[in-house]
């Protein structure tokens, strides 16, 4: 057998490391830690000397190509790119929000696609990714809702500046705890029918607060979940990115946003 290695991104101690127990003692204990094995010490080095965020990328989109990944359809990550649907204008400030987790419950993560409308008003183009929010015991529906809340504070500032703003999520659970459950359970003193408790109830408070402080000038619609639309695929691909990568905080990508790249990642 060959001889694996080894790099920590982030852990007690980082680099390029040789024995197992070795990358063992500086991660055991840290949820955040971010390392991977490489077949030979050449990759490790280069590996180190870019980002864990760039060493997954390139080892979902080595395993997409040998057909091994998995992926939101059989097809090719070509062929899924040209079937993909830009987003549809329909206000000046798009945002999208997914979360992630496997299982469930389980790992979990965020992440958003900011679309702005551009100069000449024909359509509204990708300007941010963001993810992170990583929960080692989370659910779907906590890194729903905390997507809705990001979406959120990003929303805040648009809206300062005297923009209107769209927030799509393929949450129905979170849209509704928000926009049509919240405000009886207020009413109650936060509690459902019979007095039984609502579930992520701290989320659900700071989601609705702001929304309630926003909803003059947003709008929050659903979108259908893997149907090939791009911001709520790119949302996606945050959300696995920060479970994979187990990014606490809420983080923008920094690599160059090549969306057909993006697109051939791991999905949830």
């Amino acid at each position: 057998m060959s001889k694996k290695h080894y790099v920590i991104w982030k852990g007690r101690k980082t680099g390029v490391f040789s024995v197992w127990s070795e990358v063992k003692t500086n991660i055991d204990g840290l949820s955040d830690a971010q390392y991977m094995g490489f077949p030979s010490l050449e990759e490790a080095q280069q590996a180190f000397q870019s980002t864990y965020t760039k060493a997954l990328m390139k080892r979902s989109l080595a395993k997409n190509s040998q057909g091994n990944a998995p992926a939101y359809t059989k097809k090719s990550p070509a062929q899924r790119t040209s079937k993909i649907a830009a987003p549809v204008a329909t206000a000046n400030i798009q945002i999208y929000c997914d979360g992630a987790c496997s299982p469930n419950p389980g790992k979990s993560g965020t992440g958003i696609a900011v679309y702005e409308k551009q100069a000449d008003g024909t359509k509204n183009e990708l300007t941010q990714l963001w993810y992170g929010l990583y929960e080692a015991n989370g659910t779907n529906n906590t890194a729903e809702l905390n997507g809705l809340i990001e979406s959120f504070k990003l929303a805040q500032n648009y809206i300062a500046q005297g923009e209107n703003v769209q927030i799509l999520s393929d949450s129905k659970y979170s849209i509704d705890c928000i926009t049509k459950w919240a405000r009886g359970w207020k009413a109650k003193g936060w509690k459902r029918g019979k007095g039984e408790e609502v579930k992520n109830l701290e989320l659900v408070k700071i989601s609705y607060n702001l929304y309630e402080k926003l909803k003059a000038n947003l709008t929050i619609d659903h979108v259908k979940a893997h149907a090939n639309i791009e911001g709520n695929e790119l949302a996606d691909r945050m959300a696995v990115l920060a479970r994979t990568t187990r990014e606490s905080k809420m983080v923008p990508y920094r690599d160059e946003i090549n969306i057909t790249q993006i697109l051939a990642m791991a999905s949830g």
